[in-house]
């Protein structure tokens, strides 16, 4: 019987609905254990997750017996449910539709990884509108400007 061997890493990003910053510093690190229990949950390998207030990357081990679609969707939903339910967002919170997901070799995993466990440093630098738009050429991947995230220059961080 032959066996079969397979190694992914993805790279997926995606943000609050109109780009709100709504991801409060205060439970930012349970929303990420609780991302993190349905990647896992999902047979996928967390390497890194990182969030900011209008954004979220994680990067994974990916599990092949899983849609890229399908997982990004049972994040977004049961996280939306997770925050709705513990009432941590004084405001109505939806994440945005849509995702970027980006493939890597195994010889980047540490330097994603690190860039994704530094957002905070690394978005004192770059908006997230640069940083995302950055991705999207960087992997030579078409795009229209009026399907992407809405951004706007005047989202808050957790020092402003």
């Amino acid at each position: 019987m032959g066996d079969t061997y397979v190694q992914a890493y993805f790279h997926i990003v995606f943000a609050v609905r109109n780009r709100r910053a709504l991801i409060q510093k205060a439970w930012k690190n349970d929303l990420e254990k609780y991302i993190t229990g349905i990647v896992q949950n999902n047979k996928h390998k967390l390497i890194a997750i990182g969030s900011m207030p209008d954004h979220i990357h994680i990067f994974i081990g990916y599990n092949l017996n899983q849609t890229i679609p399908d997982l990004v969707e049972d994040i977004k939903t049961s996280s939306d449910h997770w925050i709705k339910n513990n009432r941590l967002s004084p405001h109505k919170f939806n994440w945005q539709k849509g995702y970027g997901a980006f493939s890597h070799s195994h010889s980047n995993i540490d330097t994603v990884a690190k860039y994704v466990l530094n957002q905070e440093k690394h978005h004192h630098k770059k908006t997230f509108k640069e940083e995302y738009v950055e991705m999207l050429e960087k992997f030579e991947i078409q795009y229209k400007n009026e399907y992407l995230f809405g951004f706007f220059d005047d989202v808050l961080t957790w020092d402003s």
